[in-house]
Parts: C-alpha cells; structure tokens; sequence
C-alpha cells in the first residue's frame, strides 16, 4: 500500500472537481468554434486519459484505445460528478497494489521503448491533467466565468 494517490493525484483532481462546481448543466454543451468538442466531451476526454492511465497501472501497458469507463449519459454535472468518482476509485484501487518501494521500478510500456516506473507514469499523468486544466481554462474565458483563486492559484 502506498499513499500516491491521497497524497499527490487527489490534489491534482481537486481543480477538476471545482470546475463542476463553476459550470453548469447548460455550460456543458459549449462548443468552441471549429474542430473543438463541447465542454462537457472535453471533460469526458479528460475522464477517458485517467482511464487509459489506471489501466496502465493495472496491465504495465499504456493503451490509447482503452476506455476504462464507458462516460456518463446525458453528460451533466451530477453524471460527471458520479463518474469521475468512480473513474477517482479505480485509479485508487489500481495504485494501492504497490508498495512504496514497487513504485520505484520501471514496469509499464508507454510504447516506443519508454519503460516508466508507476512513479513516473503518474507524473506524466499529472502534467495531462493540467495540459487539461489549460484547455478548460479556454473554456472558461470563452463563457466568461471566473474559476476564483483556487483556479488561478493552481492553473493561472
């Protein structure tokens, strides 16, 4: 057992759960002009990669098509908020398997010759998130909501 998740991933999904709570049902269904996915697809993106991450703390294999949750349906805050509980859980449950020592040792395939030690691979995973938390902040502006000094303290 070890205390990574609690200690560090928690903090980091702190900022997406406050998100939820500057949003609204209706904010969800933003699209930005183009290519861009609405703000709630963009959020089941960000669940889908946390996903695709503690599936790799469970098989010692980064998998892109890996879909560890199939997302909430319609996509409201209240599903969001139910789902990145679960997907919060799941991850919890995958790195709990380690000890200390076992984070520390070089086990998962990210492909092309990249072996990361879980230690590394939820550092990697943290600078996602906030690659995440950067696009969301787009977002933001574009609805004209403020996120407050949490946001700004943790994102810019």
């Amino acid at each position: 057992m070890n205390s990574l998740f609690e200690e560090e991933i928690r903090g980091h999904h702190s900022m997406r759960d406050h998100l939820l709570t500057v949003v609204s049902d209706a904010d969800l269904a933003y699209k930005l002009p183009g290519q861009n996915p609405t703000l709630g697809e963009l959020l089941v993106e960000m669940g889908d990669l946390q996903g695709v991450y503690t599936h790799s703390f469970e098989s010692f294999t980064l998998d892109w098509a890996h879909r560890q949750l199939p997302p909430p349906s319609p996509i409201t805050i209240a599903s969001l908020r139910a789902w990145f509980e679960a997907q919060d859980e799941a991850m919890k449950t995958a790195l709990s398997t380690f000890t200390e020592e076992e984070l520390r040792i070089d086990r998962i395939d990210r492909g092309g010759g990249f072996i990361a030690s879980p230690f590394v691979q939820h550092q990697v995973y943290r600078e996602a998130v906030y690659i995440f938390y950067g696009k969301l902040s787009v977002y933001l502006k574009a609805l004209e909501r403020d996120a407050g000094e949490v946001w700004a303290g943790w994102v810019g």
